[in-house]
């Protein structure tokens, strides 16, 4: 058993692996809920500082341009200096950003804040799922990756529900003060109870590699996601989408070249490894682009307020928790990992492709039950993907593959919402008449269901063989002692 793993001991009456699960959860939930919570106070914070709907998206925009920008850094970080001392720095440095934020008297100075918002972010993901690889034994990782749906899969739902009551209860600057006590919480926390993890050799900085991979994947999520507003055709929007796609072309290209890659990009031939990070990348497309679009089917179609809207969806992400618990406890050992993606993957797009069928007057407790049939499969493809992704991957390369697949999941999810909204455009959702309207959501879940297929596709090239070392041992029941007879 290496050093790493052996950190299962306890401290304080704390075990490593609740210590990491934790401080990791607590972050990774903080940094995807920021996604998703911003949105719907920036009609409030353009009237607070005057400037126009077209501006103030660049307070989501600088966000997760930031996050793309910061994550190719992390996996080194994280391995020259320590998992604990990277993981909580980056905690800290969110919930600073964040505390910042509430104070912004400008629209410049918020931006400047969610950049470093989005710095902590995008390290926290890798180095803490990095973490978590080194401390749980790879049998036991189907049920720390249970655990990591909670944020995954809640997160995001919850972003819409607590924003619209904060920004209408309290303000909009609450949004990112709630940020702070969490943040504290787990940067105490981990002070507290984490062991310090050893760090690797001393190896140089791959400056090239990292400047190469920040602005590829930064001008990517930048062109993806003013795309849909601005037009993939205007001349700011292809320039960043072709920019950006040769430098990451270029990127891939010198790494591949060097001994010690910032993105050790050769991970990407390890078959189980890349299948397992394009199924979650298609997921999180499928998972966002859905969750995108159903938010707006209830406000536009239905009527309903954005808080009305938020609380709506929010089965789905309780779908997902209760999926991920029947994921760990009885079907990803049942199934073996292959099957089990497959059936995931395979249930999500007939989910999504179910809620193409939706009007305006569809029973609700129809629309609920579909998105919780929708959390449920998508809460199997998370658990599989972080189960069964790395273990063939080394212990030494687990910081860089975690950083492959945090950039495939955060990419996959703002294509997701580009293709939700490129396509609701394309079809119309202002023209008279209900059914225009509602053909442009009932097109966008079919096109979400059919990208979801390459999913599948890369599911089924999952090996059982490959994954074996992840699937738990079966749960015998302890034995019956009888009783001795009495003298």
């Amino acid at each position: 058993m290496s050093t790493a793993r052996a950190t299962a001991t306890e401290r304080h009456g704390i075990s490593q692996k609740t210590a990491v699960c934790v401080v990791y959860v607590a972050g990774l939930f903080l940094s995807t809920l920021d996604m998703t919570i911003v949105n719907v106070a920036l009609p409030t914070i353009g009237r607070d500082f005057d400037v126009p709907s077209t501006s103030v998206d660049t307070v989501s925009i600088s966000y997760l341009v930031s996050l793309a920008v910061f994550v190719p850094a992390s996996g080194w970080l994280g391995d020259r200096f320590g998992g604990k001392r990277t993981l909580l720095t980056a905690i800290a440095v969110f919930t600073v950003g964040s505390a910042l934020c509430g104070t912004a008297s400008s629209l410049g100075q918020l931006v400047a804040f969610r950049v470093l918002q989005g710095a902590g972010g995008g390290m926290l993901a890798s180095v803490g799922m990095a973490m978590l690889l080194r401390t749980f034994a790879p049998a036991e990782r189907v049920r720390a990756s249970a655990v990591l749906s909670i944020a995954n899969g809640l997160a995001p739902t919850l972003g819409p529900v607590l924003g619209g009551l904060l920004v209408s209860q309290v303000s909009w600057r609450a949004i990112f003060y709630v940020n702070v006590p969490v943040g504290l919480f787990a940067t105490a926390f981990g002070l507290m109870y984490l062991h310090g993890q050893p760090t690797s050799p001393a190896e140089k900085f791959d400056l090239t590699g990292f400047v190469l991979a920040a602005l590829g994947f930064g001008l990517l999520m930048y062109g993806v996601s003013v795309g849909p507003a601005q037009g993939w055709t205007t001349p700011t929007v292809a320039a960043c989408l072709t920019a950006g796609t040769a430098l990451t072309a270029t990127m891939a290209a010198v790494e591949l070249r060097k001994k010690s890659p910032m993105m050790d990009v050769r991970l990407l031939r390890i078959r189980l490894f890349a299948s397992g990070t394009t199924v979650m990348a298609v997921q999180s497309a499928t998972f966002l682009g859905t969750l995108f679009t159903i938010t707006l089917y209830f406000q536009d179609q239905r009527g309903m307020s954005p808080m009305a809207a938020g609380l709506s969806t929010f089965p789905e992400a309780m779908g997902v928790v209760l999926g991920s618990q029947l994921a760990s406890r009885v079907l990803y050992r049942r199934l073996r990992p292959r099957r089990h993606l497959m059936l995931g993957a395979a249930a999500t797009s007939v989910a999504v492709a179910l809620l193409g069928l939706l009007h305006r007057n569809t029973a609700l407790w129809l629309v609920v039950l579909l998105l919780v049939a929708l959390g449920l499969s998508i809460g199997q493809v998370f658990v599989g993907t972080q189960s069964a992704s790395f273990a063939t991957v080394s212990e030494d390369s687990s910081g860089r593959a975690s950083t492959l697949f945090n950039v495939g999941r955060r990419l996959g999810g703002a294509v997701g919402v580009a293709v939700a909204t490129t396509v609701l455009v394309a079809v119309g959702t202002s023209h008279p008449g209900a059914e225009p309207a509602i053909a442009g959501y009932q097109v966008t879940f079919l096109t979400l269901a059919a990208f979801n297929v390459l999913g599948l596709y890369a599911a089924s090239r999952v090996s059982d063989t490959e994954a074996a070392v992840t699937i738990p041992p079966p749960v015998h029941p302890a034995p019956h002692k009888e009783k001795e007879p009495q003298p």
